[in-house]
């Protein structure tokens, strides 16, 4: 009796919404160590395998290739047959192309042609696959939560990449020193097939559906969605149409400023920490996860803010108040740590440009939701490709610019565009339309 009793309780005050968000940040933690592994282990791999970094820089590029290509069709996968059966299906595909990174390379020939084929079309798949990630995660997001809800709970998903950042290095590097770079990847993989198994076993692709929802928890996730719901498009109108909506488009304008920002940490940040800076490639490595644990507590914080704002003024005031500010700050602050002359100094201030990058982060996604509705896959899909055009831009540019003119004016430009960011922000608050919340 008294069992019932609790379970008639927990079952009357359910927040089931909430483990939904966290095992969405957890796909984005599993996404992110399967992606950066691949980049720990060149030390090991290279001359294991014959391979140069000119080769081993196409296997990575290969990667982004297939996340770029497959932006759109994974959340259109995802608005057709649901978040549970696309997230299952693609955190498969993770374990399976992980796995077989370390397996394949056996059957060819060091420094052979089909070595390095069959390594990028691994990539290229773990990227298609991994497309789905931000995209299918934000629409389980969207189908879970409240509006209200929705900054915070894509936040889940911020912390879980920056926690993964700041993370891998050191996990892999020891997984490799302890057991080889092939076991690294064997056991990685374990990490995308336990996901896949529990998402599929816990998550249901709507509340209504799950009987560990509350009826008062239902209610709460479902009061507004008759408000903020846009009839989904026809498969033939879908993609044309969003394509050829201003808002998305002026969204995803500001993305690419985004990826371009966020890809001049990614890449180069270890590389100016050692070159630049004078630390070892240890001390580094350690240098460099700081600015992503700075991230991750920062990520939170910026959708609880952009959630209260929203709450106040709506869904466009609040991701503009926080995408302006933290990429105010970012820009300011980035440019100052490629000025300090202090070791120690740049580090914090570059910590705390990434903390107020991933501040803004997390006001991104609920708008891209909020704009198309029932079509949030393939709207956050056109979104994030933009993101990743302005980071294949970043990843080409930094290094030119850095050879030419070296490596302030190369992070004065990760600034610069920060500032793009924030004005193209200041054009969508006074933009009526997209400010006006449906």
């Amino acid at each position: 009796m008294i069992w019932a009793n609790m379970h008639s309780t927990s079952r009357r005050n359910s927040s089931f919404r909430w483990l939904i968000a966290a095992m969405v940040g957890a796909f984005a933690f599993v996404s992110y160590v399967q992606r950066m592994n691949v980049s720990v282990a060149p030390e090991l791999m290279m001359p294991d395998l014959g391979l140069t970094k000119s080769q081993m820089g196409q296997i990575f590029s290969s990667f982004l290739v297939g996340y770029a290509l497959f932006q759109v069709p994974a959340g259109r996968l995802g608005d057709a047959i649901g978040a549970r059966i696309t997230l299952s299906l693609a955190a498969l595909v993770w374990g399976c192309t992980t796995l077989l990174t370390g397996v394949v390379p056996k059957m060819f020939g060091v420094g052979t042609a089909a070595l390095l084929i069959s390594l990028g079309v691994l990539r290229f798949l773990l990227g298609a696959s991994e497309a789905a990630t931000f995209r299918v995660g934000s629409r389980a997001i969207r189908q879970w939560s409240p509006p209200r809800e929705w900054a915070i709970g894509n936040a889940f998903m911020m912390v879980g990449s920056s926690s993964a950042a700041a993370a891998t290095v050191p996990l892999v590097s020891w997984l490799m020193l302890r057991f080889g770079w092939r076991a690294a990847f064997s056991i990685t993989s374990g990490l995308a097939f336990a996901i896949a198994v529990l998402w599929y076993l816990a998550a249901i692709d709507t509340p209504e559906e799950h009987k560990r929802v509350s009826a008062r928890e239902l209610e709460l996730i479902t009061r507004y969605r008759a408000t903020t719901t846009q009839a989904p498009l026809t498969d033939s109108s879908s993609l044309r149409s969003l394509l050829k909506d201003r808002n998305i488009l002026i969204l995803s304008l500001s993305y690419i400023c985004e990826g371009y920002v966020l890809f001049v940490f990614v890449f180069w940040l270890d590389i100016y920490l050692v070159e630049v800076r004078g630390f070892s490639i240890l001390s580094g490595g350690l240098a460099g996860g700081l600015p992503w644990l700075t991230a991750l507590a920062c990520t939170p914080f910026g959708g609880l803010v952009c959630d209260r704002i929203t709450a106040l003024r709506g869904r466009i005031a609040g991701a503009r108040a926080v995408i302006m500010l933290g990429y105010g700050l970012s820009a300011v602050l980035l440019f100052a740590a490629a000025k300090l002359d202090s070791r120690a100094g740049a580090v914090a201030t570059l910590c705390l440009s990434v903390g107020a990058l991933y501040f803004a982060e997390p006001a991104f996604w609920p708008t891209a939701v909020h704009l198309s509705g029932e079509n949030a896959g393939a709207a956050s899909g056109i979104m994030s490709t933009a993101g990743i055009l302005g980071g294949i831009v970043s990843t080409s540019l930094t290094p030119m610019i850095v050879q030419r003119f070296g490596w302030l004016p190369a992070l004065g430009s990760g600034a610069a565009v920060a500032v793009a960011c924030t004005c193209v922000w200041f054009v969508i608050g006074r933009n009526q339309q997209l400010s006006t919340d449906t």
